[in-house]
This record gives structure tokens, C-alpha cells and sequence, in this order.
């Protein structure tokens, strides 16, 4: 596979014009594939009664003005909204769009030791956390669901989380048999899932995982593909960074070195505030470099 870049705007702290205007700049740019968003309800750094725009709403404001760029969220939540609700949602921007969906998911809120930040969101809003090994397994069933929904006239699931009795869903999405399916996460049970039915494999890079850990879960997902009998080349691997506007040679070398690890798709996480012109600020001096000293590597993923 060959290389590609998106950017992402963590839509916390900002406001809808400022990150409407580095879409509409990025849909400009050829180097951006892809452009990207989260599934937050409060924010996880600075002041908390900081604002937050809803993901899929402002997804779908973004894919209305939009002609070119590929669009997700990095990453949905299982947790938030019921799968035949979510495949519904999902299925109306394809259409919305002409096609340019990729839908991002993730096992979303669970019960996780020391400082979890989901413990106060999903109160705040009446969620219920889960054991990770349940928010896995409900994921898988999101997974079927969709895919059911997405490709079936009429549609039956009955699992052991989530029941469908004479799903309809029209109009289907414009991409067959659906939307390209990205799954963020690097544990063992979500590893084995990536490798089962994920199109891309999404993690953070740097700060949040060193290059040592990177590559132990890359391997890991490799023997998971070998388990299934799955050529690994066949999955996009996707990483995401904040990038340094001090210092953009420090994120280049980020960059450069995940590439040497096999990532294939790279997302540059913007800090807020923006710069005038930040999409070109981060094709001038990440992108573009790096591609100059990676030529072979140039081109499109099939995402």
C-alpha cells in the first residue's frame, strides 16, 4: 500500500468557524486525503466547561460543504449510540456526501483502572460504562449489525447484546457493500478483531505510545492475521499525531519513523489554537517534506 495523509481537528475548545475553515482548505489540498473529528461530549484537557460540538452532527455539516476529502470520526463510540441508529446515520452521510464516508469505530467507554475521563463524561450524560472485554464483544455485534443493514433488503440480528426485528434501511450507503471500516484500539481482544474485520487499523503515535510499544502491537497484529490466514498487507495502518508548530522537523521525524514501522496512513492531529492557513501550514511542512525524501511511498491508500 502506498502512503497518505489526513488531518484532524479534536473539535474541543473551538469554535464551529474555526474548524470549518480548515476543511474547506484541506478539500483543497490533494496531499490530505482524509479529514477527521472525535466522539467526545466534555473535554479532556483545559477548562472543563470548555464547549464541544457533537461529532456526527458537525460530520455532517462538514460533508455537505465538502467535494473531495474522505471523512470519519477517530473514533466513534460504541457506547453512545445504538448500532441500527448508528448504521442509520452512517448510511445518510455516504449518500450526503457522494460516497466518502469511512467509518471510524471504537469499543468506546469501559472500566479501566487509574484516571479514566469517560467515568465523568458518560455520567454527565447517562452512559453506562462496561467491562472491556463486554465493550468488545458488543462492538463485534455493531460490526455484523451494520454490515447486515447495510447490504440486506430486510434484516434479522439477534445476539447477545443487541436484537433487529425487520431492519430496513434505505437508502443504502453509496459505497458497496459499505462504508471502509477503520477500528481504533491496541489491545489483544481489539487486536484480534482489527485483524478480523477492520479495512484500516487505527492507534496513537507518540506522546501516547512510544515507538517500542507501536511495533510490539504491529507485530501482535500480524500473528492475528496469520491466525485468520489474512495477508497483513491487505490492512491499512493508521496513525495519529499532534503535530508541533514550534518544531515541525520533531514531527516530521515522527512521522518519517512510523513510516519505517509499516504505517501506511498518516493523521496530523492540529493543536488548537490554529494558525492562519493551517492546512497548508501542515502540507508546507510535514507532508511535503517527508514525500521528498519518501517519494516511492507517494500516493492514495485505498481507504
Amino acid at each position: 500500500m502506498e502512503l497518505t495523509f489526513g488531518l484532524k481537528t479534536t473539535p474541543m475548545h473551538l469554535d464551529y468557524a474555526d474548524i470549518q475553515r480548515v476543511w474547506l482548505e484541506a478539500d483543497e489540498l490533494p496531499e490530505f486525503r482524509d479529514a477527521w473529528l472525535w466522539d467526545h461530549f466534555l473535554p479532556l484537557a483545559g477548562p472543563k466547561d470548555g464547549q464541544i460540538l457533537e461529532g456526527w452532527t458537525l460530520l455532517a455539516a462538514l460533508a455537505a460543504q465538502t467535494r473531495r476529502l474522505r471523512f470519519g470520526l477517530l473514533v466513534t463510540s460504541n457506547r453512545i449510540r445504538p448500532p441500527a441508529v448508528l448504521g442509520k446515520i452512517a448510511s445518510t452521510l455516504d449518500v450526503i456526501s457522494g460516497g466518502r464516508l469511512v467509518m471510524g469505530l471504537g469499543a468506546g467507554g469501559t472500566h479501566q483502572p487509574g484516571d479514566n475521563p469517560a467515568v465523568a463524561e458518560y455520567a454527565a450524560y447517562g452512559l453506562d460504562l462496561v467491562p472491556p472485554g463486554e465493550g468488545v464483544e458488543r462492538l463485534r455485534e455493531t460490526i455484523a449489525i451494520l454490515r447486515g443493514m447495510w447490504t440486506q433488503d430486510v434484516f434479522d440480528f439477534h445476539g447477545r447484546y443487541y436484537t433487529l426485528e425487520q431492519n430496513r434501511n434505505e437508502p443504502k450507503p453509496i459505497q458497496r457493500p459499505g462504508p471502509p471500516l477503520l477500528i481504533g484500539g491496541f489491545g489483544d481482544r481489539m487486536l484480534r478483531l482489527i485483524a478480523e474485520h477492520a479495512d484500516i487499523w487505527n492507534v496513537p503515535g507518540p506522546p501516547h505510545n512510544d515507538f517500542g510499544f507501536l511495533a510490539e502491537r504491529s507485530r501482535r497484529l500480524d500473528a492475528e492475521c496469520a491466525r485468520i490466514d489474512r495477508d497483513p498487507h491487505d490492512l491499512t495502518r493508521s496513525l495519529q499525531l499532534i503535530v508541533q508548530y514550534d518544531d515541525p522537523a520533531a514531527s516530521r521525524s515522527v512521522v518519517r519513523r512510523s513510516i519505517d514501522l509499516g504505517f501506511n496512513h498518516i493523521v496530523l492531529a492540529l493543536p488548537r489554537p490554529y494558525p492562519d492557513h493551517p492546512a497548508r501550514w501542515l502540507r508546507d511542512e510535514i507532508v511535503k517534506p517527508v514525500l521528498e525524501v519518501n517519494p516511492s511511498t507517494s500516493g492514495h491508500v485505498n481507504l
